[in-house]
């Protein structure tokens, strides 16, 4: 039996089994600070302890060979923290890391919209704007690993919004385009969904021209509003004028458990960090 966390931003779940079709997830675990949540953490699985191996997909920025979360993290009570080694520890049981993104591209990989589809890319539109992918069957990883909620878009002259990314403010798209973005321009009297068609389209255009995937599947909460798929698959194609061939744009068809499920598919084996 084999073990997953997605370690989120907002809420952990947890989750023991072998796959879509065999699985027991936890409740939602609120992120608070590391004691408490990992309390609830530790908690749900000392009810399992037939667990062999674990699956962790951590929200980030986070250093994937060791599952630290960075400092450079906006949630202050986890920089630093040392995620992997203290699911290790408390468990006994050997934890492999990748971003919560990642794990959540995986999933959709081995059980859900992306089968067989390799380059393809995840991206999630909720709190943040995250991004990961799967390149000749390996998960992308580099220096740190994929950041493409803050890729910087062209900016509309007519948008005088400020932006909410505390990195960026509103050159990235998480700035532009996130759930608490998208909130606060409705606050202001704006069309917040126009606008995220707007610069998600520029942003699936940029990372079309830069990996070329034939799939990529669009996750989280600002995705579950009316009208905007279809509303970004038409604006991508008039930004890309032709010029190169587009890749399919789909929902994940794992729904909310492609991270949990994902997390468990790399405790399964499915994938592994590359070496570099």
């Amino acid at each position: 039996m084999w073990g997953a966390i997605e370690a989120g931003g907002t809420k952990f779940y947890c989750a023991v089994g072998t796959g879509p079709d065999d699985v027991e997830v936890s409740e939602a675990i609120a992120t608070t600070t590391p004691a408490e949540t990992l309390a609830g953490v530790f908690e749900f699985f000392g009810r399992h302890p037939k667990v062999k191996r674990l699956g962790l997909g951590a929200f980030g920025p986070v250093e994937i060979a060791t599952g630290t979360i960075l400092r450079t993290t906006p949630k202050k009570e986890w920089r630093g923290c040392r995620l992997a080694q203290r699911v290790e520890q408390a468990l006994g049981v050997p934890v492999f890391t990748d971003t919560d993104v990642n794990v959540a591209a995986l999933g959709e990989y081995q059980w859900g919209a992306a089968q067989a589809a390799d380059p393809f890319l995840y991206l999630t539109i909720g709190t943040g704007v995250g991004g990961g992918g799967l390149v000749n069957g390996r998960l992308l990883h580099g220096a740190l690993h994929p950041e493409m909620g803050h890729l910087h878009v062209p900016r509309e002259r007519r948008d005088r919004f400020p932006g909410v990314c505390p990195a960026h403010g509103g050159a990235c798209l998480e700035g532009l385009i996130s759930g608490p973005a998208l909130n606060e321009r409705e606050r202001r009297g704006e069309d917040a969904t126009a606008w995220a068609i707007h610069y998600l389209a520029w942003g699936l255009l940029n990372l079309t021209y830069a990996y070329s995937p034939r799939l990529v599947v669009l996750g989280g909460g600002v995705m579950k509003r009316p009208g905007i798929l279809r509303g970004v698959r038409t604006r991508l194609r008039e930004l890309n004028q032709g010029y190169a061939p587009l890749p399919q744009l789909v929902r994940p068809a794992l729904g909310d458990r492609a991270g949990v499920l994902g997390a468990l598919a790399l405790a399964a084996g499915a994938t592994l960090p590359s070496p570099d």
